[in-house]
């Protein structure tokens, strides 16, 4: 897994035009059952792929934080909201409050996340490719395909079944 993780960035990038240009399409004129496709791409990769093998996402990004979340994992921690977040967030340039350091400092060396049962919820809908009208997040999900090795895959199924 390590291997294909190294590797995901030269070939994103080697991908990325391609890829643009497909979204770009795809945006433009989404098949009718795009929602159902998308639901069946993200299940079938997921059978394939484990993220405790994993964890890139976790190694080298940060999620976004909501008000719910900040509030929910302050209370796992016994912290008051202001308190959680002076000690494990920051304000980024789009003033949205992430995480001060990555890797993610809830990830474990054995890749399992200690607030798993509470992470925000941008960690559990990661990688974004079951998402209802995915074809409005396809920004996101060509940063995705250079950290995630199952969006990587999903994406390649949808060019090969897709076409626009």
């Amino acid at each position: 897994m390590q291997d294909q993780i190294d590797k995901l960035p030269k070939l994103a990038k080697d991908k990325h035009k391609e890829n643009k240009m497909f979204f770009t399409k795809l945006k433009k004129k989404p098949p009718k059952k795009l929602d159902y496709m998308m639901q069946e791409f993200h299940e079938e990769e997921f059978q394939r792929t484990d993220c405790l093998e994993c964890a890139n996402c976790c190694k080298t990004t940060g999620p976004l934080f909501t008000d719910k979340d900040i509030v929910r994992i302050a209370k796992h921690f016994k912290l008051k909201p202001h308190q959680f977040t002076e000690q494990f967030l920051k304000l980024d340039e789009e003033n949205d409050y992430v995480l001060q350091l990555v890797p993610c400092a809830f990830l474990g060396a054995d890749n399992y996340c200690s607030i798993y049962e509470v992470r925000p919820k941008a960690c559990r809908e990661f990688p974004h490719t079951d998402r209802k009208k995915f074809q409005q997040i396809s920004n996101l999900t060509l940063e995705n395909v250079a950290i995630c090795p199952a969006a990587y895959n999903i994406v390649e199924a949808m060019k090969q079944q897709i076409k626009l």
